[in-house]
């Protein structure tokens, strides 16, 4: 088993947490992990972009090289297309609908939507809108966490434990609201996928 995931997003919008729970349900499962964080931590607004490699195998490297991506998870739409160079001809982009307009030129969203759609293996949903159907607009990342279960290849109950474990400091409410919106995800994910 070997998974190269690239998360992309703006800063704030929770990308990595979402590393977060994927790396300890990885290590739940026994599997090697490798992490490397990029650009914008320290910036509200700016790109933030992680790669998270997993394997049953020792692996040498925290970089994904170029057109080995298996996943890309990105809360942002032009911030996933910005990393299409690395997925792989059967890689998967799961991708926030909503665009977080953050700069002057920011292309039209029917164009971003144009370029998404053109992908042979996508899904996309307005990880917004569930959220604040599942109970707040907080837990749009973790909508799309779940929105990557079929993908994953991370027992669903290892995520649930790690989200669990993760978010029990701040009590049971934003425990069950979180598992709620991953449920969603994965829900929708399905759904789109038959």
């Amino acid at each position: 088993m070997k998974k190269d995931i690239i998360l992309s997003g703006v800063g704030g919008q929770g990308i990595l947490s979402i590393a977060t729970v994927i790396g300890k349900a990885a290590l739940k499962e026994g599997l090697y992990m490798k992490q490397a964080e990029v650009h914008g931590m320290s910036q509200r607004g700016g790109d933030v972009q992680s790669n998270l490699r997993i394997s049953d195998k020792p692996i040498a490297s925290d970089l994904i090289p170029s057109g080995k991506c298996d996943l890309i998870i990105s809360l942002e739409p032009m911030e996933g297309l910005r990393y299409l160079p690395y997925l792989s001809p059967e890689g998967w982009l799961v991708t926030n609908e909503t665009p977080f307009v953050n700069i002057p030129n920011y292309p039209e969203e029917d164009k971003v939507m144009a370029e998404i759609n053109k992908l042979p293996h996508k899904i996309v949903l307005n990880v917004d809108k569930v959220a604040k159907e599942v109970g707040s607009a907080r837990v749009a990342n973790i909508v799309l966490l779940g929105a990557t279960i079929p993908f994953l290849g991370i027992d669903y109950e290892k995520v649930q434990d790690s989200i669990r474990e993760i978010f029990l400091r701040k009590g049971e409410a934003i425990v069950e609201m979180n598992l709620k919106a991953l449920a969603a995800g994965k829900e929708i994910a399905e759904k789109l996928m038959q």
